[in-house]
């Protein structure tokens, strides 16, 4: 393989754009709604298969071979833990690689756009729009070619999209001026599903502000938006969470669209990872009566643990592994058997995100009535195969 131009499906992590000597290559949202790299001006391409060399998806694993030591940690700034999704760690280690020198990457989102990109933090203030999840497959493009890779920098990022760059600048030598930072990730869903959702909350609404893990109703009650939004009328604001029944978290959280690499091809769950250091909600039974938040912190090379050593204002303890991936997906997420069938709803303007949300229960519904049948009839069989199409 010389190029990426035969790879589809993958991760969209757009590293090999930024490798790509020529800068032919761009990342372009596919039919259903993910990131994907598209050579243009395929008559410049010269061969040097620098594209294949960085790709994650095309290679073996590059993950840390290493049993790490794991840390429960949250910021001591109340501020900051409660605009963060889980203890706010991941803003602490952004902000205090700032005061050592380092530049960040990391994900915003452009409201411009509408969609989540990796942009550059050069200070604490444009590192605050960082602050909290964003549960959709970002655009690296713009935050990836203004690296420049003989200056430091701390890069954040999915699993498969820092599995890539770890590619990259060990391709080219730069390791010891990165500091990688990746989260435990469900998965990415379709671009598809956000835009249905968007005009959920209006047809020409255009989202402000947004907070995609409010803690209004506390920590384990967060996966939830708290956004304000241009109306007709004016600026107004709205709420939604999974526990009132939120479209946009019910079919993200059932795994009906995501990407086609989270399903088949993710190598990243656990302790799998090529970044030096992995945060994200430590879940489980020990925090179970905290609602402020609290981050799982592992670091997986020397180089991470050195960045545990020196936080400052924040509480940091040690806890097992086992504690710290409670919670936490242990294996990849199962493809649904009507999954082209979602995307061709997704695909279609005429169907709304409710209509899509009633067809996936109703589905669901009646795979647990053949399921727990003792002798299902080749009727209901038939009745789910219809419901299908």
């Amino acid at each position: 393989m010389i190029n990426i131009a035969d790879i589809h499906d993958c991760f969209g992590c757009g590293v090999c754009a930024k490798a790509c000597p020529k800068q032919i290559i761009a990342l372009k949202l596919n039919k259903n709604g993910f990131y994907e790299p598209r050579i243009e001006s395929a008559d410049q391409c010269i061969k040097c298969s620098i594209c294949v060399e960085v790709c994650a998806f095309a290679a073996d694993s590059q993950v840390i071979d290493l049993k790490p030591t794991s840390y429960a940690a949250w910021s001591l700034n109340d501020d900051i833990r409660k605009n963060s999704s889980s203890g706010g760690i991941a803003f602490e280690i952004g902000r205090q690689m700032l005061q050592q020198g380092f530049k960040i990457c990391v994900v915003r989102y452009n409201y411009a756009k509408q969609i989540p990109e990796h942009y550059i933090a050069r200070n604490e203030e444009e590192l605050a729009a960082s602050a909290g999840s964003k549960y959709l497959q970002s655009d690296t493009t713009d935050g990836f070619a203004g690296i420049d890779i003989h200056d430091k920098y701390v890069v954040t990022g999915t699993p498969c999209q820092i599995a890539s760059f770890r590619r990259y600048i060990r391709r080219f030598r730069v390791e010891s001026n990165f500091i990688l930072v990746d989260f435990f990730c469900h998965g990415v869903p379709s671009m598809l599903l956000w835009q249905k959702y968007l005009r959920t909350i209006g047809e020409n609404a255009k989202l402000t502000d947004i907070k995609w893990r409010s803690k209004r109703r506390g920590w384990h009650d967060s996966w939830a938006m708290d956004y304000t939004y241009s109306a007709s009328d004016g600026i107004a604001k709205g709420f939604s969470a999974l526990s009132d029944g939120d479209l946009f978290y019910k079919i993200f959280l059932k795994d009906m669209c995501l990407g086609s690499a989270c399903y088949k091809q993710c190598k990243y769950k656990l302790d799998n990872s090529a970044a030096d250091l992995r945060v994200g909600d430590l879940w489980g039974s020990r925090y179970q009566d905290n609602e402020q938040g609290v981050s799982a912190l592992i670091p997986f090379t020397e180089r991470g643990q050195n960045i545990v050593e020196i936080l400052q204002g924040c509480h940091i303890s040690e806890i097992s592994f086992e504690t710290a991936a409670e919670g936490q997906m242990r294996e990849n997420a199962r493809q649904p058997g009507n999954y082209d069938h979602i995307m061709s709803l997704l695909r279609n303007p005429k169907i709304s995100l409710r209509q899509i949300e009633r067809y996936v229960t109703r589905r669901e519904q009646l795979t647990r009535i053949v399921n727990h049948a003792r002798h299902p009839t080749a009727t209901m069989r038939k009745l789910i195969k219809r419901i299908a199409k």
